[in-house]
């Protein structure tokens, strides 16, 4: 697959177990260990099933399933994370998918695998759940995903596909439900891998909605992680889960807690204030793509490490209903633009009490095509750009020029390209008040 390699993480790929036995069904042992698991039932993309049963289990045990990066394999994740060994310590059971395709990625992008029951991995790592459930005693009320990279993408992807079965996820540095979808057979989708694919929540949302058509349930809960300087998924699909996942809840993108759990890291919570929020969402600044899995706050946040069901998560008193689904359309169309310049500019900030993330999507409402671009605007007094991404930013406070970057300097007529940046700020939170392109004024749509 093209770019595969760069989704791996390679200190993990060269970690290989020297043991695993090939039995359908895991026998005891006096010390637990990753065990092959075949013959699990349906597979129509031959992934491979390991599983890890600790050696005291929980009387209801949790479920958890462990979804590798690109390059990876089961046996590396359950080598290079901790999912195990808290196992150990609080008796829940660890499933880990590993793929057999060439690029050693999860299918994330075709048709299949973004329909309920449409065949591919999905349908395979289902079969893997079905099969411990139905020698465990597992508590189906506590079934959870997790997943880094490829693996943190099919979390949002699984789900998306079976709300009904999982009850929450932690994608560490992956892309909405749906981003990565393509119909050409191609498993990378450079748009979305660029941080290039914006959409609405109401769009996000459908998304989701429309790939278990009906369902009216309990949506799961979901935990986002994230590297501001993320080369290989660009920072801006943080923003973009977020947005789609409070939709899915019905839940305002304003956060209702916002704090700091270690040096550089940024945690918000929507829909709730404790542990068990509908989402979490936890910015990492200055980190890469190659992001440290905190495990432990992962199964935190399922309510894993406490013996009991998880807690019901109490509503908001007033929480946004779920929208009716509509069909979603082509993100960067502007079907419908005001007269008078040839640009228009939106600007989207999501802040907290210290920082903010923006959205800002320049469309040219032009007959021609414009190639090359700036974009000036001024900061209100005490924003400073930390971190910028899809375009450079200069300087980072006062008086800033934009300027497109290698791939997006040409805006095709009545077509939009999106950039955002990461600021601090010491109050004020607003937004500029008016925008030039190339020296002339855009229309300002707030």
């Amino acid at each position: 697959m093209k770019k595969a390699i760069k989704l791996g993480w390679a200190a993990f790929a060269a970690i290989a177990l020297t043991a695993l036995a090939a039995l359908s069904i895991p026998t005891p042992a006096s010390a637990a260990s990753l065990t092959e698991v075949t013959n699990f039932g349906a597979n129509p993309s031959n992934l491979r099933m390991y599983l890890y049963v600790p050696d005291r289990v929980a009387p209801r045990p949790g479920l958890l399933v462990a979804i590798h990066y690109c390059t990876g394999t089961g046996p590396a994740l359950h080598s290079g994370t901790r999912f195990a060994a808290l196992a150990d310590q609080y008796g829940y059971i660890v499933i880990y998918p590993s793929v057999t395709r060439s690029s050693q990625c999860f299918d994330v992008s075709s048709p299949q695998a973004l329909r309920r029951g449409g065949g591919s991995d999905p349908v395979g790592i289902m079969s893997m759940v079905d099969h411990v459930r139905a020698r465990y005693s597992v508590d189906p009320g506590r079934i959870f995903a997790t997943g880094v990279s490829s693996g943190a993408m099919m979390t949002n992807v699984m789900l998306g596909l079976y709300p009904d079965v999982f009850a929450a996820g932690a994608a560490f540095a992956g892309v909405p439900f749906g981003c990565f979808a393509t119909t050409n057979g191609s498993e990378w989708n450079s748009e979305c891998a660029n941080g290039q694919v914006v959409r609405t929540p109401q769009q996000w949302g459908d998304l989701v909605r429309n790939a278990y058509p009906g369902y009216s349930g309990t949506r799961p809960r979901m935990q986002i992680w994230h590297g501001t300087n993320d080369d290989i998924l660009r920072y801006p699909n943080f923003g973009e889960q977020v947005k789609q996942w409070t939709n899915v809840h019905g839940r305002s993108q304003t956060p209702t807690y916002t704090d700091s759990p270690q040096a550089g890291y940024t945690r918000t919570r929507y829909g709730g204030t404790g542990d068990n929020a509908p989402v979490e969402a936890i910015s990492m600044q200055g980190v890469s793509h190659n992001l440290p899995v905190d495990a432990a706050q992962a199964i935190r946040f399922f309510g894993l490490n406490n013996p009991s069901p998880s807690p019901t998560v109490t509503p908001d008193p007033t929480p946004s209903p779920i929208p009716t689904p509509t069909p979603t359309p082509t993100p960067t169309s502007s079907p419908t633009l005001p007269p008078g310049p040839g640009c228009q500019v939106h600007y989207d900030v999501n802040a907290w009490n210290t920082g903010l993330t923006t959205s800002v999507s320049i469309t040219n409402t032009g007959s021609t095509a414009i190639n090359g671009w700036t974009l000036a605007f001024t900061l209100p007094a005490g924003q400073t750009i930390t971190n910028g991404w899809n375009a450079t930013y200069s300087p980072t406070s006062g008086a800033v020029t934009a300027r497109n970057v290698s791939y997006n300097g040409t805006i095709a007529p009545k077509t939009s390209t999106t950039i955002g940046f990461q600021a601090n700020h010491t109050g004020d939170a607003g937004k500029p008040g008016a925008f030039t392109l190339n020296g002339s004024s855009c229309y300002f749509s707030g």
